[in-house]
């Protein structure tokens, strides 16, 4: 197995649920990735995309948000490139605990902590001239090799 899919779009949210389709399409490919996988992918690409379209949308950009899904024998690594003034993942404050009343008023920043929890490596890079995130799920059988856990 390997593939390659790459998909620039125009940085407007109403492109958001193609990128999504095409990347769960991609991940459909290997029947060894069950869906519950798959949607944990489609909902961490959103999110980084999200997130590249609003980057793009504060500087007015016309430039477009790439997405690259490469299949490979044990993994499906996704990138999702934006030309936003970049930011630096470290100092992105932490929501809220779930139990805590102020988590109610909390609308932004659980992108990343979602990204995080789905998928099972993230490795964000960061500069002025953009932001690339790499979302990385591995297949079932991987993890039924000894991978264990998500995030990192």
């Amino acid at each position: 197995m390997g593939g390659y899919v790459e998909l620039e779009i125009p940085a407007k949210p109403e492109y958001l649920g193609l990128a999504r389709v095409i990347v769960a399409a991609a991940a459909g490919l290997d029947p060894s990735l069950g869906d519950e996988r798959i949607d944990d992918l489609r909902i961490a690409v959103s999110e980084a995309t999200t997130n590249a379209i609003e980057a793009h949308a504060r500087l007015a950009s016309d430039e477009r948000v790439v997405v690259r899904c490469r299949l490979d024998e044990d993994r499906i690594e996704v990138e999702v490139v934006d030309h936003g003034p970049g930011f630096t993942p470290e100092l992105v404050p932490p929501p809220p605990q779930p139990d805590d009343p102020e988590r109610l008023g909390w609308e932004r920043g659980l992108g990343l902590p979602l990204m995080k929890t789905l998928a099972d490596e993230i490795d964000i890079s960061s500069s002025d001239s953009g932001t690339t995130v790499k979302l990385v799920v591995y297949h079932t059988r991987a993890v039924s090799e000894g991978r264990a856990g998500r995030g990192s």
